[in-house]
């Protein structure tokens, strides 16, 4: 971890300073909208060329760069990439070297992890414990479990985030994954380099693979969670019967303008490449593209604005209706990893338990709460609370605890509006494994198995 001054980045400007700018900039950037479209966007007027991507000298005496986040071969449908135009290209930069001593970040690790723990129990976190004073996102990072191999490209990571300080000279990539954030505390503004991005708590930002970025906080601190999707690229779930609109709307995403930094002083790059951070100083930032098009890019997108569908007669639906994101697998409607969310939304069905049923899944699933509390599980102190999550590994029996499945047997079935919480789960095709430091976490609930205990046997045969 960096260290730096009390009240300072480590650059000599105070955070106050830092953030107060940030909120400035955040509170009127303009935006692309649509998700997976061929996108197009000049900082400068004439930056972008017209007729061909790499022309024998690109405009304003500029770099053309692509960017590729697929295959060269891989289909029309699945196929990213970005041109970029920048003011010096990638390859000049020095030598990466690995990141070590008091620079390493041990709490952040990746799939195949060494430590890890198959667990089918039940698990719960409470909220990750406040930042040691001069954390940034990047030194805040912390790894609860994943799956698969970062280096094989497949499976997930899930991590967490905590910090009390913006990044400052200092940019991250991530070569093994695109990184899907959700804030859960504190506004974030994203400094990438195709532009500027808001997330705060209630959005969730999509970096993509390979894209440079830089975190500034919006407010006193930030807190919140990360899936790093090592698969698949996440996209739009198909509607099949559903028809032709529903769930997340394509054009409620917003991708950033083009907005370069010329900077021409030592900035820290950090790529974390095949489970290992390496890093490089270069003499200048990176995030100095003029313009772009493409369709590999970011994106914020508002949680609230999820078009919610549900029964309208009897039952409760599977939680797939759910699903904003997914990342689609070599087998059809296996995903990778889905990202679902439970937003706010009318309960009506008939003669219905209407919290989510008690069930078994193939599927994992890690769920998470941003804000208010979760229909199926009681908050509170040592409860599932805003910051915290709970881990289901494939096939562990759960579903509502039984303060919830009492409210719910005896509640008047009329038509009930849930908008007091806004929880969120990370769903995939794997077993999680733990690490050692979610296994040994303060934070991690040791009698969580207690909220089923007290379910009574009801049955009579006559």
């Amino acid at each position: 971890m960096r260290s730096s001054a009390p009240g300072t980045n480590g650059t000599g400007t105070t955070e106050q300073a830092v953030r107060e700018q940030a909120r400035t900039t955040a509170e009127a950037l303009p935006h692309l909208h649509g998700f997976g479209n061929e996108h197009s966007s000049e900082a400068v007027p004439g930056a972008l060329p017209l007729g061909r991507n790499s022309p024998q000298r690109a405009p304003l005496g500029l770099y053309a760069e692509q960017l590729s986040g697929s295959a060269f071969t891989e289909p029309r449908a699945r196929n990213r990439r970005s041109w970029l135009y920048r003011i010096r290209p990638s390859a000049a930069h020095p030598r990466f070297e690995p990141v070590h001593g008091e620079t390493e970040i041990p709490a952040l690790t990746s799939a195949p992890f060494a430590d890890a723990v198959l667990d089918p129990n039940r698990l719960r976190w409470g909220a990750l414990p406040e930042p040691a004073a001069g954390t940034d996102f990047l030194d805040g990072l912390w790894t609860l479990g994943g799956n698969g191999d970062a280096a094989q490209r497949c499976g997930m990571t899930i991590h967490l985030y905590a910090a009390d300080v913006s990044m400052t000279d200092r940019v991250f990539s991530d070569a093994d994954g695109e990184l899907l954030i959700v804030p859960q505390r504190g506004g974030l503004l994203l400094r990438t380099e195709f532009g500027l991005l808001r997330a705060a708590p209630g959005e969730v930002a999509l970096v993509p693979r390979g894209v440079r970025f830089r975190v500034e906080l919006l407010d006193q601190d930030a807190r919140g969670y990360i899936c790093e999707n090592h698969g698949q690229p996440f996209v739009l779930p198909d509607l099949g019967p559903i028809g032709a609109n529903g769930l997340a709307n394509a054009r409620d995403f917003r991708a950033p303008v083009a907005a370069y930094e010329d900077v021409e002083r030592p900035v820290e790059v950090v790529n974390k490449f095949c489970g290992r951070l390496w890093r490089a100083v270069y003499g200048h930032s990176p995030l100095d593209v003029v313009a772009w098009h493409g369709n590999h890019v970011p994106y914020v997108y508002d949680l609230r604005r999820f078009n919610v569908l549900g029964s309208i007669s009897y039952d409760h639906p599977d939680p797939s209706i759910f699903t904003v994101l997914t990342a689609p697998s070599d087998t059809p409607g296996l995903a990778g990893v889905d990202f679902v969310v439970f937003a706010p939304r009318w309960l009506v069905g008939e003669d219905t338990f209407r919290p989510p049923y008690f069930h078994r899944n193939v599927m994992s699933e890690y769920m998470g709460l941003i804000e208010g509390a979760y229909d199926a599980k009681a908050g509170g102190e040592g409860g599932f609370v805003p910051g915290g999550g709970s881990l289901h590994n494939m096939m562990s029996a759960h579903g509502p605890d039984r303060e919830t499945f009492e409210r719910a047997s005896a509640a008047e079935l009329a038509p009930q509006k849930i908008d007091d919480g806004l929880a969120f789960m990370f769903e995939t095709r794997w077993p999680v494994a733990v690490t050692r430091q979610a296994r040994q976490a303060a934070h991690l609930q040791p009698d969580y198995d207690r909220v089923w205990q007290g379910l009574e046997r009801h049955f009579a045969a006559d």
